[in-house]
């Protein structure tokens, strides 16, 4: 059963007022009907014509709203200038309410365009059926196309014009919590190198757990690619990064290493390259972003640690691949650990923490108990410094940059990160990145 319902009266002529009252009413009366038991939330989505007032638009549907009592405080009229705009609308007043089962109402004729704005503007979280919008006696005037195969797709150059207008939308809305804020180390040299780690200030999220500038879209989570991508066109603004030469690991939280300009794998959880102007970069939400630099070959690396990926060795890996493939010496690349979870909160099952026990005992915490606390950074660490990296060329809780902290504990400070073992399952993800300046 749809939680909610989407009536799509955004193209119809405002000259039809009347016949769009009587459409609505028809809509509202066959849902009613349907929804004895449990009413659904109901959205009925109109063009906000330029000139005119939105209450006024608002108050000229209400006759036909008055009547629906089971459904009045579940109904609203969104009026906005373009399609867009109301939908993004509506998928807010979704999400507020935790809704994902969406029946859409609409004129045959829009059917293939709303699923190309829907594609864009939802995540695999929601499910979605098309319902054909019914003519009325009423509505004698009003004239609908036919209806369209379903395998029917719109022009390119159509697409083309929905995917301009959703990111012109984007990029007009205000940031959320704040400016976007950037950390940086001191330890890799900024004449010779752009980075940074975020945190969840400055972006267009606006679902708790992902706001604000969450860079991270999966098929289970509600931000879809669209706010990711006007996210990180922000940041790229700010940090100064072409987002158009940005490359994240594929994660799988085991060792793999990509190469820039190799063949790249199905997935990794390293990336190296020496070719400048590239901005390559490494996500976490209690997993550590790292970041690598060697100024001396000027070639540089970035690994997404979880706890899988440090007992892997992935830290290590990046590090032997930029040797490898660039010549680089050990003694000469540095390190810097990002913000991720720390051994105050994470915990892990005991067999998985002895692992790290066997690393150093000083990486797990209460030992004896069921669920110790597991320092995965001092692991690191420790591995990047067996493999030769130099301990001054380390940067982690342990060490103060001489500017600001970098490594702060993800899981603590909900105001400036994200953190999937504190949020849960629709959580925010932040980066690691670094390039090679031209």
């Amino acid at each position: 059963m749809a939680e909610a319902v989407l009536i799509d009266l955004f193209s119809l002529p405002a000259n039809l007022q009347n016949d769009i009252q009587g459409l609505l009413c028809n809509t509202l009366e066959t849902i009613e009907k349907r929804s004895s038991v449990a009413a659904p939330f109901v959205y009925a989505m109109c063009c906000q014509r330029q000139g005119s007032e939105k209450n006024g638009e608002q108050e000229s549907l209400l006759p036909a709203l008055r009547d629906f009592q089971s459904l009045k405080k579940r109904l609203e009229v969104v009026h906005a200038p373009t399609i867009a705009a109301a939908l993004y609308t509506i998928k807010q007043r979704l999400d507020e309410k935790d809704l994902s089962a969406i029946r859409v109402i609409l004129p045959p004729s829009r059917k293939d365009l709303m699923k190309v704005y829907i594609n864009h503007l939802f995540t695999a979280v929601y499910q979605f059926e098309f319902e054909d919008l019914q003519v009325t006696s009423d509505c004698e005037n009003l004239q609908i196309a036919e209806p369209q195969s379903e395998e029917q797709m719109l022009p390119t150059q159509d697409v083309a014009l929905i995917q301009n207008e959703i990111q012109e939308y984007l990029e007009s809305l205000p940031s959320l919590k704040g400016d976007l804020t950037i950390l940086r180390s001191s330890l890799i040299p900024d004449d010779t190198f752009l980075h940074g780690f975020t945190t969840r200030t400055g972006g267009i999220s606006y679902i708790p757990t992902l706001s604000s500038c969450n860079l991270f879209s999966s098929s289970k989570r509600r931000d879809p690619q669209v706010v990711v991508k006007e996210n990180l066109r922000r940041l790229a603004i700010a940090a100064g990064f072409n987002p158009e030469a940005f490359h994240r690991v594929k994660i799988d939280h085991a060792n793999a290493v990509f190469i820039m300009g190799k063949t790249e794998p199905d997935s990794y959880d390293g990336i190296v390259t020496d070719q400048k102007g590239v901005t390559i970069a490494a996500p976490g939400a209690d997993c550590i972003p790292v970041l690598f630099a060697d100024p001396v070959r000027k070639a540089c690396g970035a690994a997404h640690s979880g706890w899988r990926g440090t007992l892997l060795g992935v830290s290590m890996a990046t590090v032997n691949a930029m040797v490898s493939e660039y010549g680089c010496n050990v003694k000469d690349i540095c390190v810097v650990l990002g913000p991720s979870v720390g051994p105050c909160c994470y915990k892990l099952p005991h067999e998985s923490a002895k692992e790290f026990h066997r690393i150093d005992p000083k990486c797990v915490r209460l030992f004896d108990s069921a669920s110790p606390y597991v320092d995965i950074r001092r692991a690191t660490r420790i591995l990047l410094e067996s493999g030769g990296i130099l301990p001054e060329n380390i940067q982690d809780d342990s060490v103060t940059d001489q500017n600001q902290n970098i490594t702060f504990c993800t899981a603590c400070h909900p105001d400036k990160f994200y953190s999937h073992f504190r949020d849960g399952t629709n959580f925010g993800t932040q980066i690691g990145f670094i390039s090679i300046k031209d």
